[in-house]
């Protein structure tokens, strides 16, 4: 089932050298994608402008027009002069299309291109016969018109493609251009692609952070947001690492530089989105195939329509004009872009919200899933003890017992001790002094709170001193796999205090989300039973594994799909790496500034299992895009190829080249714009 992918996986090992636009060299992602847009869209714009210009004498000296208008105007040599100006529209305005025309026939690949190129082709060399004497009626204004609006729309529509691609143009504004580099006690303003790893920079209050680094001085709130699509502002003290791009707060910070250039995380996004929005869809190839059939049907159409219309009424110019109606109505530009377009918007959109896309064709294989498998520690829990649960077996409330603990617990060094001390500082409870305080080897911890003996022990200490009768009272807790100490007081027992690994409160959205999508929660843990049984049960999970090794992981989403489920593994990319490559979809969850996992489809910046959620939503959301797009695409084209072909002349309605090329583009444009709308 999953060989396919498999094989079709090529690990590219990061994006670690692939970049030639890092750092402030982002100008190739301009020089390339972004600058051949812009300067399509200056093209077509300069083209229309020129055309519709000469458009306007054309009219002007159109006997049919003239006659339509009611008036009259006519002089020696007018014929010449408008195959003149006609000339001029077809060259200069026609020329994209006839050198598309030469390029989709040099490929073998004809397509809209050509049917544009031969529909003006045949038009303007019909014409042309007619002024040097061939009899007949010449439609230069149907010429002009045509390749008027037919620019029109191809400008109208590279504005919509650099609109749906100017995510990746935003992300290369975030870098600043210098940094404030800390030298010899004094602060030196340098170009960022100077920097080095090892050197300082200063960062202001509402700066831009300019490389990735290392807090060593400051704190302040940091804004990652176009990065990782966190809302919240994050703290940075000392120790913690920060991003390239973020957005500096309230306070100023000194950054130890540890990446630069086409190693920071930013451009390593960029480079992701890039080579995601550049590679193929599958729905494109179905696209494409479309396209081609189109054309041909297109072309053989208009050949069959001219010989009709030639034996029906015996009018070449009438004839003609149907036939390159025909050609131009059926133009398979909507298909062309009904597909790149929606990838270009979702693959930048998943960017902006913190997932990235490294399988194009696993992201789109997303929304067919029907199971997630979760690794537990550090994805659906956060891989750190925490306070569950408090049984009072004496005098003293759960807060007492929790405050008493927590003073010893301070002076240990202990995970589970950590945990304790964390629950009474969330609870606001300050802590007691603590005397004569010592360790009990493999049993616990003991000192005096205000006179009094108090011990923090494990269950073994009260089997040992005959007080096993207080372990009923926590049973149902040892029973679920958790750690319990037992809080004494003068060597009675006040009560137990149950720890576990604690379930982030987002995986019980996160399931939840799932569930109504109608996809399979199942959770993998090396963890035992108990554990695995408590964590299932809190969260509600279809299914759980427990005690699997990392490297029977993959074994199990094996048999997963031998059940016939298509899944998804979400894991932290290190020890799950076997089970992400043998998933249909592979998620690495809580990567951060770690863009390159190899065995992971796609990256989850934060540590969140809701995006997974959020990433099934987007891929069903671009895929229904798409087929709006391609059922838009083919549909206009079977209604509106007979209309175009005459069908409805006998009642009156018949459709011109022009009107044919307005009807085209605005399919085009409904397609663009539909892309667009996945933003919402």
């Amino acid at each position: 089932m999953n060989n396919a992918k498999n094989n079709h996986r090529h690990h590219d090992h990061g994006v670690h050298g692939k970049h030639e636009h890092a750092g402030r060299r982002s100008e190739p992602v301009k020089e390339h994608k972004h600058h051949d847009h812009q300067a399509m869209v200056e093209e077509y714009k300069r083209r229309f402008v020129f055309s519709a210009i000469l458009t306007v004498p054309i009219l002007i000296l159109s006997p049919s027009i003239q006659e339509f208008l009611g008036f009259k105007l006519e002089f020696p040599g007018q014929l010449y002069v408008l195959f003149a100006l006609s000339t001029a529209v077809y060259l200069y305005g026609g020329w994209p299309f006839l050198l598309g025309l030469v390029e989709e026939l040099r490929r073998r690949m004809p397509g809209m291109k050509v049917l544009i190129g031969v529909a003006i082709s045949t038009a303007y060399l019909y014409s042309g016969l007619i002024v040097f004497g061939f009899p007949g009626k010449p439609f230069f204004w149907e010429l002009a018109t045509l390749i008027d609006i037919m620019l029109l729309g191809h400008w109208i529509e590279m504005k919509s493609v650099l609109g749906a691609s100017r995510a990746l143009e935003e992300m290369v504004k975030l870098l600043p251009s210098t940094a404030h580099l800390l030298k010899n006690g004094s602060v030196i303003d340098v170009p960022v692609e100077e920097l080095k790893p090892g050197d300082r920079v200063l960062v202001k209050p509402g700066e831009k952070i300019p490389v990735d680094g290392l807090v060593v001085e400051g704190r302040s709130s940091v804004n990652e947001a176009m990065l990782t699509g966190e809302s919240k502002p994050v703290e940075k003290k000392p120790g913690d690492n920060v991003i390239a791009g973020a957005i500096n707060g309230e306070g100023s910070l000194v950054v130890e530089v540890t990446r630069t250039g086409a190693d920071t995380y930013l451009s390593q996004v960029i480079e992701l989105v890039k080579k995601a929005q550049e590679s193929r869809s599958r729905t494109q190839d179905l696209a494409n195939r479309a396209a081609f059939l189109l054309t041909v049907i297109a072309l053989s159409g208009g050949a069959l329509t001219f010989l009709a219309w030639q034996l029906l009424k015996g009018d070449v110019a009438f004839a003609l004009e149907r036939a390159v109606t025909v050609m131009v109505i059926a133009c398979p530009h909507a298909l062309g872009l009904a597909v790149p377009l929606v990838v270009a918007v979702s693959t930048s959109l998943a960017a902006r919200n913190g997932f990235l896309i490294r399988q194009r064709d696993a992201f789109e294989r997303a929304r067919e899933l029907q199971a997630v498998v979760f690794d537990k520690t550090g994805t659906l829990t956060k891989g750190e003890f925490g306070v569950t649960d408090i049984v009072v077996m004496g005098a003293h409330d759960k807060e007492q017992i929790l405050k008493l603990a927590a003073s010893l617990e301070a002076k240990s060094e202990h995970p589970i001790a950590q945990g304790i001390v964390r629950a009474a500082e969330k609870r606001g409870l300050g802590l007691e002094d603590v005397e004569d305080f010592k360790a009990l080897p493999g049993r616990g911890v003991e000192g005096k709170v205000n006179g009094r003996l108090v011990r923090v022990v494990s269950p073994g200490y009260l089997e040992e001193n005959g007080m096993a009768e207080y372990l009923e009272k926590a049973k149902h807790l040892l029973e679920q796999g958790k750690t319990v100490v037992f809080v004494l007081e003068d060597g009675k027992p006040l009560g137990a205090i149950a720890l576990a690994d604690m379930i982030r409160d987002e995986s019980r959205e996160a399931v939840r989300m799932l569930k109504e999508m109608g996809v399979k929660c199942i959770m993998l843990t090396g963890d035992n039973k108990s554990v695995a049984r408590w964590v299932s049960e809190e969260l509600g999970l279809d299914e759980y594994y427990a005690e699997v090794l990392p490297h029977e992981k993959a074994e199990v989403i094996k048999r997963l799909q031998e059940r016939g489920l298509r899944v998804a593994m979400v894991g932290d990319g290190i020890n799950d790496a076997p089970a992400l490559v043998q998933a249909d979809v592979g998620i690495a969850i809580g990567a951060g500034t770690d863009v390159a996992i190899e065995s992971a489809d796609i990256v989850l910046v934060r540590n969140d299992p809701r995006d997974v959620a959020a990433v099934i939503r987007l891929a069903r959301k671009t895929y229904r895009k798409m087929m709006e797009n391609l059922l838009w695409a083919t549909g206009y084209n079977a209604f509106a190829l007979p209309l175009a072909a005459g069908v409805l002349y006998s009642v009156g309605i018949l459709l011109t080249p022009a009107v044919g090329a307005a009807l085209m583009s605005l399919s085009t444009v409904i397609v663009a714009i539909n892309a667009r709308l996945l933003k919402l």
